[in-house]
C-alpha cells in the first residue's frame, strides 16, 4: 500500500487554491496542504515535507521564482518536485520558472487532467534526471544569448 502523497499548494488566491484542491482530488488521492504567500509556503515546505509543491508566481512577500530558487538552493529541499502554476504565459516567464528550478511550468486557467499528469511526472523524476534537465536548459539558454 502506497502512503498517500502530500501536495503543498502555495497561491495567494483562495479561490484558485480551492480549484487546485478540487482538481488534485478529482483524479488522485493526495493530501493537500496550503499556504497563501511565498514566506508561509517556504515554512510549510519544511514543516510538512510535501511530496510535491505547486507554486504560483505572483505572490506577496516572496514570489514563486524566488521561492523555487530558495528550495533548490537548500540541500534539504533541493529535490522536492516543484510545479509552477501561473497566469503568466509568455515563453520568457516559463523559461525563468524552469531556470529557477521548477520541474514543470503550467499556465492558468489549467485543466485538472494536465495538472494531475504533471504531478505524476514530477513525482517520478530522479535527482539525476532533474540535474540533467537543468543542465540542458542552462546550456540552451546560454546558446541563445
Amino acid at each position: 500500500m502506497n502512503a498517500i502523497k502530500k501536495v503543498l499548494v502555495i497561491d495567494d488566491n483562495p479561490t484558485i487554491v480551492e480549484l487546485i484542491k478540487y482538481a488534485v482530488n478529482l483524479q488522485g488521492s493526495y493530501q493537500v496542504v496550503v499556504a497563501y504567500d511565498g514566506v508561509q509556503g517556504l515554512e510549510r515546505v519544511y514543516a510538512e515535507q510535501p511530496d510535491c509543491v505547486i507554486i504560483d508566481v505572483k505572490m506577496p512577500k516572496m514570489d514563486g521564482y524566488q521561492l523555487v530558487r530558495c528550495l533548490r538552493g537548500d540541500a534539504q529541499t533541493a529535490n522536492v518536485p516543484l510545479i509552477i502554476l501561473s497566469a503568466m504565459t509568455r515563453e520568457e516567464d516559463q523559461m525563468t520558472g524552469l531556470l529557477s528550478g521548477a520541474d514543470e511550468y503550467l499556465t492558468k486557467p489549467f485543466k485538472p487532467t494536465a495538472l494531475n499528469a504533471a504531478i505524476e511526472r514530477v513525482l517520478r523524476l530522479t535527482p539525476a534526471e532533474r540535474q540533467r534537465r537543468t543542465d540542458s536548459l542552462v546550456q540552451t539558454q546560454s546558446e541563445r544569448e
